[in-house]
C-alpha cells in the first residue's frame, strides 16, 4: 500500500487567491480515481528556500491512499 500527500497552496505565486471551486472539484477527482480520499481543510503553512529568499504558502492537505 502506497500513501501519498498532496499539499495544495490556497494562492498562486503572484497572491492571487485560487478559485474556491477547485478543492471540492479535486476532492471529487481524486475520490474517483483512488476511491478514496482524506481531506484537512485547516490551513497549514508551507515554507520553502530558493536561494536566499524564504517563502510561505498557506495550503490545505489531500491525502490518498
Amino acid at each position: 500500500m502506497k500513501e501519498y500527500e498532496i499539499f495544495l497552496p490556497l494562492r498562486y505565486n503572484d497572491g492571487t487567491p485560487i478559485d474556491a471551486a477547485f478543492i471540492p472539484t479535486l476532492r471529487i477527482r481524486l475520490l474517483e480515481q483512488f476511491n478514496g480520499v482524506t481531506f484537512f481543510p485547516q490551513p497549514n503553512e508551507g515554507f520553502w528556500h530558493m536561494g536566499d529568499v524564504t517563502y510561505r504558502d498557506e495550503i490545505v492537505i489531500f491525502r490518498v491512499v
